[in-house]
């Protein structure tokens, strides 16, 4: 029997992602950010063309299986590498990233099972200083970016896609073999970035903490959140520190733009939330308290606004999908 499956990487560089000295560049408009990547691919290249991802990683295997082993397989797909705008008053130059070989190692094979994993990726198409160890202390290089994606074929005809490495910037989103959104990289760090040494072309990867995509009203609610009328409050919290308490009273919204969160009510653990998530509206619908605990597991970034900003009828649909309470 065959048995075949796909992931594919978009990475793109949301507004509230970039820190320091280098928003001014993007402040400038010297540089850009992008617009999220759409919840479904239907054509990569348009999507490359139109500049709305940096670089993209596809992974594509195929597998058949006699008795419960694979007996042959095959692989393609790499990375395809995007393009930086670059605009100085009326006048504009794009340049394009340059990409390193793919990185491929021998499938890994198990009882009933086979694993491909691949890293592709590049340098960013425009430099900027970065520290240095050495004399004199900085230096003019383009930062590495990269996802490393994982694809496991099963005798019985699954298949899973995984993203089990990162470069710490910019934002990764990791679509499936029906093109839709499945997987996110919880957490962007440009500082960490800047300063990155470690990269699959020296042998060593970095670890990424992955999280289930938000749906697709959420999505839409984040854009309303963060692109109406009324500017929201931008909140950042280290990983131990706690955004609300069940029982608290709240009459705001909280849209997670990095990082990851704990869910917890009456003590017990409802699971993790990542980037993307609307949060918080079920205290705006119903008793005006907090029905969970949420607790930053890593650094965190979340907007705050007013119940007002987004439909009441919307809310509640979003509510009515959000009570992991009783589904667990």
């Amino acid at each position: 029997m065959r048995v075949q499956s796909e992931a594919t990487s978009l990475s793109w560089i949301p507004s509230e992602a970039v820190k320091g000295y280098t928003r001014t560049m993007f402040a400038a408009g010297i540089s850009h950010y992008d617009d999220p990547p759409p919840a479904r691919i239907d054509d990569l290249e348009s999507l490359r063309q139109a500049d709305r991802f940096r670089f993209a990683n596809r992974l594509r295997v195929w597998a058949d299986f006699e008795d419960g082993q694979a007996v042959a397989h095959g692989v393609d797909g790499g990375g395809l590498m995007g393009s930086t705008t670059v605009r100085v008053g009326p006048l504009g130059a794009t340049f394009a990233a340059i990409g390193l070989p793919d990185l491929r190692g021998e499938a890994e094979l198990g009882d009933g099972w086979i694993k491909v994993t691949q890293s592709a990726g590049g340098r960013t198409a425009l430099p900027f200083p970065r520290a240095a160890a050495t004399a004199p202390f900085a230096r003019w290089q383009s930062p590495l970016v990269w996802t490393t994606l994982t694809v496991t074929l099963h005798a019985d005809g699954r298949g899973e896609i995984g993203l089990s490495g990162a470069s710490p910037f910019p934002r990764h989103w990791v679509y499936g073999p029906d093109g839709a959104l499945t997987l996110k990289a919880g957490i962007t760090d440009f500082k960490a970035w800047a300063a990155q040494t470690a990269t699959p072309w020296g042998a060593e990867d970095s670890p990424v903490v992955v999280t289930a995509a938000e749906t697709a009203l959420e999505r839409e609610l984040s854009r309303l959140i963060m692109r109406g009328g009324r500017k929201p409050l931008v909140r950042e919290l280290a990983g131990g520190q706690t955004l609300v308490r069940q029982g608290d009273r709240g009459d705001s919204l909280f849209l997670l733009l990095d990082g990851v969160v704990t869910v917890d009510v009456d003590g017990r653990t409802l699971g993790e939330l990542g980037p993307g998530v609307v949060l918080g509206e079920r205290a705006v619908l119903e008793t005006g308290h907090r029905t969970a605990t949420l607790t930053a597991v890593t650094p965190i970034r979340v907007a705050e606004a007013t119940a007002d900003t987004i439909d009441r009828a919307a809310l509640e649909h979003l509510a009515a999908g959000h009570r992991r309470e009783d589904r667990a």
